[in-house]
């Protein structure tokens, strides 16, 4: 990326990137650290004109393979109480396109019913 003088870098992350719950202190530190590793690689980077974003999915995705450990959570959180596959794809792409001078660090997805 940085001999083509540009490219965009995107970590996941997830609610646990933000705040700690009981019982996830592994999974909250290690998503914590990857939110910090990606502000310190956008300032390092983002200069050289490499793109780096921090994606925070907060909420279930409506994929294979959580609907088979729980099917009846699609009922549960009713229409769109899941986080869309497709939606989740264009809002990195979206993400991926900015115009340099209006980059996004951090971007929350979550459904409109998840509470946050």
């Amino acid at each position: 990326m940085l001999a083509r003088g540009g490219g965009t870098l995107v970590f996941t992350g997830a609610s646990g990137s933000l705040r700690g719950k009981a019982n996830y202190s592994p999974f909250a530190s290690a998503k914590a650290a990857l939110r910090a590793m990606a502000q310190s690689v956008a300032r390092e980077f983002g200069p050289q004109g490499i793109h780096v974003g921090h994606v925070v999915v907060d909420g279930g995705i409506e994929g294979d393979r959580l609907l088979s450990m729980r099917p009846q959570l699609k009922d549960d959180r009713g229409p769109d109480g899941l986080l869309n596959i497709a939606a989740i794809a264009e809002a990195y792409w979206v993400l991926h396109h900015q115009h340099r001078s209006a980059w996004t660090l951090e971007l929350d997805l979550r459904p409109w019913a998840e509470s946050f």
